[in-house]
């Protein structure tokens, strides 16, 4: 079932496409979307990678899950289609961006803009039922995102990691911290951010002072 993905990052995964576990996702991914209704569309999976190939990547944001209500996913981790409502995770996210860095709240909460300028919006699991959180999890899917960072560790270019939440903090572990820039607190969502955990980071701000400090173009969030 499983498209092509983007020719800069098949050229660092060809290895795991091969491998006994993603063939089992791949008969998985073609039996629930034969038989379900399940986020975000097939062409759209990918998505992450597309919009951001692999010699372009300046900063990795990992998140968990796809969104799984009706309309929502698109493949990139936190983002949602125009003109779909802000998930409360993605609200904080823009509160915290517009105390960091003095913007207004953003109108769109389609991340593609982030992506195309070098952020990899990863979700661990890049595929979910609708209604159902946590579905395509134990399929394959954190093996082969295990690999994607496991190749950025390896770029000889600093990279930013942000690592929002134990998940994506356990997720990575193994990044390699001689070299590029992990920042690591709490999730965005309501539970975390309520007690303290989200709110004040500045991450953001400290992402593009990391990249300028390297003599690479700033994001523009």
């Amino acid at each position: 079932m499983l498209g092509h993905i983007e020719s800069t990052w098949n050229d660092q995964l060809t290895v795991e496409f091969e491998k006994p576990y993603f063939k089992s996702l791949d008969a998985f991914l073609d039996f629930e979307y034969a038989n379900f209704k399940c986020y975000p569309p097939k062409e759209s999976i990918f998505n992450a990678f597309t919009l951001c190939p692999f010699d372009q990547v300046k900063v990795v944001l990992i998140g968990q899950d796809p969104y799984h209500g009706l309309g929502q996913a698109n493949g990139l981790a936190f983002s949602v289609n125009d003109g779909i409502a802000f998930p409360p995770s993605l609200v904080n996210i823009f509160k915290e961006l517009e105390n960091d860095c003095k913007l207004p709240i953003a109108i769109s909460g389609n991340l593609e803009r982030w992506a195309k300028q070098g952020v990899l919006l990863l979700n661990a699991t890049l595929t979910v039922r609708e209604g159902q959180a946590g579905s395509h999890q134990k399929q394959g899917w954190e093996s082969f995102t295990d690999a994607v960072i496991e190749k950025l560790s390896e770029k000889n270019t600093p990279l930013v990691f942000l690592l929002w939440g134990s998940f994506a903090q356990k997720k990575g572990a193994k990044i390699n911290r001689s070299k590029h820039c992990v920042l690591e607190t709490g999730h965005p969502s309501p539970l975390s951010a309520n007690r303290g955990y989200w709110f004040g980071n500045k991450h953001f701000s400290a992402a593009n002072a990391f990249l300028t400090s390297n003599g690479l173009e700033p994001i523009l969030w």
